[in-house]
């Protein structure tokens, strides 16, 4: 009698995949050659396809806590939220960032780390920082984050090195053409830290809370290219891991202008959407582009969605967060200054207001809420080598960027940040 043991290694890929992930915790106990398998790289991306399809969930990020949902998109009922728990315990979270089911999360009372978590296997990451992202003013620490965030992975063959990016983009007063910026990364194989010497050829607009969009390990930023002469966001930047580098400018599908509002999102971990508010001072409309084919310099772009409403800022228009279901033609996510209440919007004037379920009835004290589309990962986050610690910079790298820091608070009456 033929044992599951004697199968080719093909085909007992093909059983455990359709596991749901829900269900992975035992097949990974029920053997060392199950438990190998289920972390190898070609077995991460034939569950991945399932479990895009049947899986797909959704992180609320409000009150500095982030919480599991999930939207219920019935063809004959009205569209519900499921509220599976909140997810962090004692620490508080100011903001998140997605990449392949990892969330990299900045704290609100410690500005010394960050945490690399992947909520379905419960491991966690910490990654100290060299230098803080506030301001010091005597012995106190003051102002709002400095730094913006990206998650993303070079692409090794059987494996993924995960690699997280920090940077600074201040921009100054043109009239001196003094400027701050500072881009650092840091590499989850070495445990280690390094400044980058990158300049993006345009000015990253970037929501803070929000950051960039993740996309098989790169992530991509609206942009403008050229500012102030030129105000039209009608490009996107990407920072591949791979090469550690800023690509060329990519086209969007549309030209934006003062009062309009771009925000990107991921769609199933595949494609990108772009949504173009317009706020030309009567019925607000918006139209959500999703791209069909992206290359190292260009990106094509098809029409997904066009959208009128009369509901202002309380319906999906300049949503720093949302994400979108293809097969039922809709979008999703919290609006701008109603933080209560979530919105599913669609063709033909489609809106339905979803009241938040107990649990998920915070005080909104973090100012608005926002949606991240998530997906459960089989990801093992690596841990730093026993007893190995990131290498503290050295005593030039911090003069230098300390020289840096001074220089700006010399001219930070004059400082045009975004």
């Amino acid at each position: 009698m033929t044992k599951i043991s004697d199968l080719p290694i093909n085909l007992v890929e093909e059983i455990l995949y359709r596991v749901p992930v829900k269900n992975m915790r035992e097949v990974r106990l029920t053997c060392k050659d199950w438990d190998t398998l289920s972390q190898s790289q070609s077995f991460s991306k034939m569950h991945s396809a399932v479990r895009r399809e049947v899986e797909s969930m959704m992180i609320v990020l409000m009150d500095f806590n982030l919480y599991l949902t999930k939207v219920v998109l019935s063809d004959n009922e009205d569209p519900t939220i499921e509220y599976k728990g909140k997810l962090n315990k004692q620490i508080k979270i100011s903001q998140a960032f997605h990449c392949d089911g990892l969330l990299l999360c900045v704290l609100e009372d410690d500005d010394t780390k960050a945490i690399v978590w992947n909520p379905y296997w419960g491991q966690t990451r910490s990654i100290e920082f060299r230098f803080s992202h506030r301001r010091r003013v005597g012995p106190r620490k003051v102002g709002c984050d400095r730094f913006k965030y990206a998650l993303g992975y070079e692409d090794k063959g059987s494996c993924r090195g995960y690699k997280f990016l920090r940077f600074i983009e201040y921009y100054v007063d043109y009239e001196t053409r003094k400027e701050f910026d500072w881009y650092e990364i840091y590499d989850f194989d070495s445990s280690t830290w390094k400044t980058l010497d990158v300049t993006p050829n345009s000015r990253i607009l970037c929501h803070q809370e929000k950051g960039g969009v993740s996309l098989k390990g790169n992530t991509y930023w609206p942009a403008l290219q050229s500012y102030p002469e030129n105000y039209s966001i009608d490009h996107m930047i990407c920072f591949d891991f791979a090469s550690e580098s800023f690509g060329p400018l990519l086209r969007l599908p549309f030209s934006a202008g003062h009062g309009d509002y771009v925000t990107l999102s991921c769609v199933r971990e595949e494609k990108l959407a772009a949504l173009l508010t317009h706020d030309e001072g009567g019925p607000l409309e918006f139209d959500i582009w999703i791209s069909t084919k992206i290359e190292a310099e260009k990106v094509l772009w098809s029409k997904f969605l066009r959208v009128v409403t009369e509901t202002g800022f309380f319906a999906l228009v300049n949503s720093r967060g949302y994400f979108i279901d293809e097969e039922k033609k809709v979008a999703m996510g919290f609006a701008e200054y109603d933080t209560r209440t979530f919105n599913i919007v669609g063709e033909a004037g489609y809106l339905k207001e979803l009241e938040l379920v107990e649990g998920l009835r915070g005080n909104i004290v973090y100012g608005r809420a926002i949606a991240y589309s998530y997906v459960p990962s089989l990801v093992q986050i690596k841990q730093p080598d026993a007893g190995g610690k990131w290498k503290h910079q050295s005593d030039l790298e911090k003069q230098r960027f300390d020289q840096k820091m001074s220089g700006l608070v010399a001219v930070k009456n004059r400082i045009k940040f975004w």
